[in-house]
């Protein structure tokens, strides 16, 4: 059984498709073509098919989906053995209630922090009786970089790459801005997992998005390196138990 999932988020989207629970295919694009879907959805002979979208704009998407494949469209009611207590569940991010579908079934039993570094960085909880009271938002590191750019008057737009192995001293105000964002960043990170480490010592921390790779290399030496876990694909890989619950 071949299933296909779609991760539409703020600056890219995601699109894999798993065989059961392996993943055998996935691609990062700015924008989901018919055509591309249409030929995936030949070649893998895909049966079943989900999206979580950050826009309400996919009627063309999922009628297609309907089509071709078997579609569930997803959403917060879909709870599994999870205990949702989010306040407004129809206003929770699709992607984070796919990664607390994630935790559930790839770490049952484990009170877990998911740790979301793209666009945004959000923070969210499953306890270990799988319950969800929600989580936190904060800027992404590049939108802490255009504030700084955007609210002053001289302070200039800093390029980041993302490749980069530590973070400089700030000896010039490139470099000043720079360690201020990423640094700010890395003590907000660890604020959070030092906050949940507080409630639950056997705490898990999960660590993905676009910037994650970066951010859990600066880790590495953190007290609390032993309970983090690298996860790229892990609102992809929500999405597809989505489809088993």
């Amino acid at each position: 059984m071949h299933n296909l999932v779609i991760d539409i988020g703020n600056t890219y989207s995601k699109l894999a498709i798993f065989e059961q629970k392996e993943l055998i295919y996935f691609q990062q694009l700015e924008r989901v073509e018919e055509q591309n879907l249409l030929q995936l959805i030949t070649e893998y002979r895909i049966e079943n098919s989900t999206v979580s979208s950050v826009s309400n704009q996919i009627e063309n998407l999922e009628a297609l989906l309907n089509v071709h494949t078997n579609y569930i469209r997803f959403s917060t009611k879909i709870t599994g053995k999870i205990k949702n207590y989010y306040e407004s569940p129809e206003t929770l991010g699709l992607d984070r209630w796919a990664k607390v579908v994630a935790a559930h079934c790839l770490y049952n039993g484990d009170h877990t922090l998911m740790i979301d570094a793209g666009t945004c960085i959000t923070y969210d909880v499953l306890t270990a009786n799988d319950e969800y009271f929600g989580g936190s938002i904060s800027l992404g590191l590049n939108m802490r970089f255009k504030a700084l750019n955007h609210y002053t008057g001289r302070l200039p737009l800093v390029e980041w790459d993302k490749t980069e192995a530590e973070i400089e001293e700030g000896t010039n105000t490139n470099k000043a801005i720079k360690r201020g964002v990423l640094q700010g960043a890395l003590n907000e990170i660890e604020g959070f997992i030092a906050l949940e480490h507080k409630k639950n010592k056997n705490l898990k921390v999960v660590m993905t998005g676009g910037d994650s790779v970066f951010l859990t290399k600066q880790l590495k030496n953190s007290i609390f390196a032993a309970q983090i876990t690298h996860e790229p694909y892990l609102v992809l890989k929500g999405l597809n138990e989505v489809i088993t619950l």
